[in-house]
C-alpha cells in the first residue's frame, strides 16, 4: 500500500479516539516547576530569564493597558514553540501542521484585539481604516481594501504558522527518503545528502522557535494598534 507524504500530517488515534489532545497537554510536562527552595535549579533560572526578557522585549512599545496582555501571550508563544520542536522527533505528532488548530488560536485572540480597540478607544480604531488625507474619490475603495486587509490577518496569522511547518516536514521527509533510496547504489551521494538533512533539521529548528515568536510578535502588533 503506497503511502501518501501528507499521511503524517493526519491526526493519530489510538482505538478511534484522536491523540491530538495528548500531543498539546504534553509539553506542559516537560518545564520544572518552583521549589521551595531559596534557590531554585539552573533549569527553572534559564526559564525565568528567558520570561523575563522575552516579556520586556515584546511590551516595550505597548501602553500600559495592553501590558495586561503579557501572561497569556507569552504562555502562548512557550506553548506553540514546544509543539513545533517536539514535533521534529521521531514518532511524533505536530498539532500546529493543522490549519483548524492554528486558526482556532489565531482567530479568538485577534477578535480580541478588535474588540479591545473598539471598545477602549472606537475613533482610533475606526481611524486605521481610513488614513488622514486620502482624497474623497479615493474614500470608498480605500475603506473597502482596509476593512478586507483587516479580516485577512487571523487568515494570515494561521496560514503562515501551517504552511512553514508543512513545508518544513515535507522537505525533510523527501531528503531523508533519498537518503534511504540512494544508500545502496550511490553511498557518497547518499553521505552528502544526509549531511544535507543534518542542516535542514537544524533550520527547521530554528524555523520552529521563529515561528511562534513571529505569530505572538504579529498579536503584539494588533494590540498595539487597539491600545
Amino acid at each position: 500500500m503506497t503511502m501518501s507524504l501528507f499521511d503524517q500530517f493526519m491526526s493519530p488515534t489510538l482505538m478511534g479516539l484522536p491523540l491530538i489532545m495528548l500531543a498539546m497537554l504534553l509539553p506542559i510536562m516537560l518545564y520544572p516547576n518552583p521549589t521551595k527552595q531559596w534557590l531554585n535549579n539552573r533549569l527553572y533560572t534559564m526559564q525565568n530569564w528567558f520570561f523575563i526578557n522575552f516579556t520586556k522585549q515584546l511590551f516595550l512599545p505597548i501602553s500600559i493597558s495592553g501590558q495586561k496582555w503579557a501572561l497569556i501571550l507569552t504562555s502562548l508563544m512557550l506553548f506553540l514553540m514546544s509543539m513545533n520542536m517536539l514535533g521534529l522527533l521521531p514518532y511524533t505528532f505536530t498539532p500546529t501542521t493543522q490549519l483548524s488548530m492554528n486558526m482556532a488560536l489565531a482567530l479568538p485572540m485577534w477578535l480580541a484585539t478588535v474588540l479591545l480597540g473598539l471598545r477602549t478607544q472606537p475613533t482610533m480604531s475606526l481611524g486605521h481604516l481610513l488614513p488622514e488625507g486620502t482624497p474623497t474619490i479615493l474614500i470608498p475603495p480605500l475603506i473597502i481594501i482596509e476593512t478586507i486587509s483587516l479580516f485577512i490577518r487571523p487568515l494570515a496569522l494561521g496560514v503562515r504558522l501551517t504552511a512553514n511547518l508543512t513545508a518544513g516536514h515535507l522537505l525533510i521527509q523527501l531528503i531523508a527518503t533519498a537518503v534511504f533510496t540512494m544508500i545502496s547504489i550511490m553511498p557518497t551521494v547518499a553521505f552528502l545528502t544526509f549531511i544535507v538533512l543534518m542542516l535542514l533539521t537544524l533550520l527547521e529548528v530554528a524555523v520552529a522557535m521563529i515561528q511562534a515568536y513571529v505569530f505572538i510578535l504579529l498579536l503584539s502588533l494588533y494590540l498595539q494598534e487597539n491600545t
